[in-house]
């Protein structure tokens, strides 16, 4: 039985090195030697710190969600300005989404090669972050119809998350206020600093 190591910052290396690989080549043209290499670690050194390649995905994809989590609960919980609660977690979705292209990617197109039992937790962790909107935006709108509120979450996230299905050509700043605005359309919110026909959802017409 191989003894794991404790060495945060060759965990690191490990995961971005696994991080780029995988999302230029696939989880199957991979190999653990390759990110070792990658990472600058030689042999079966690599082994010490990870099992497997799925070992290595389920690392990548429990930071991703646990990030993405923390941050939707930090903007929601105990937030009094609601429409700032609300841009901050479209900013923090964006960031994802720009900030951190690669690992999004990879999640995207990789998390079917998990084992069952660690896609079931990670959904759920993903479910946990989608309830935070959910949330939000039902505060913003009492009353709303909740499938209404949760449908708007997930057209919202889908249209931020679509870049990462294709080039994008604009420079970065552009890129994350064209996201944000798009999020804001979709919510039918006012950006803080842009105009709008009112500062909370418009109801949705029955049928819609």
């Amino acid at each position: 039985m191989v003894q794991r190591t404790r060495d945060p910052a060759r965990k690191q290396k490990i995961l971005r090195a696994a991080a780029e690989l995988l999302a230029h080549n696939g989880f199957h043209a991979v190999s653990m030697a390759d990110i070792g290499e990658r990472a600058g670690i030689t042999g079966s050194a690599i082994y010490r710190h990870f099992d497997s390649k799925s070992a290595i995905l389920v690392a990548l994809f429990e930071r991703i969600i646990d990030d993405l989590l923390e941050d939707g609960r930090r903007s929601v919980e105990g937030a009094t300005d609601l429409e700032h609660a609300l841009e901050d977690l479209i900013a923090g979705q964006v960031d994802f989404v720009v900030g951190k292209r690669v690992l999004a990617q990879v999640y995207h197109n990789e998390i079917q090669n998990l084992p069952a039992d660690d896609q079931v937790r990670l959904r759920r962790k993903q479910r946990l972050y989608i309830e935070e909107w959910v949330h939000l935006l039902g505060e913003l709108a009492p009353g709303r119809d909740e499938n209404v509120v949760r449908t708007l979450a997930h057209t919202a996230i889908g249209a931020i998350q679509s870049v990462l299905f294709h080039q994008v050509l604009l420079p970065e700043a552009a890129l994350r206020g064209l996201l944000r605005d798009a999020a804001h359309a979709i919510l039918r919110l006012e950006s803080p600093d842009g105009s709008g026909t009112g500062t909370r959802p418009a109801t949705a017409s029955a049928g819609r």
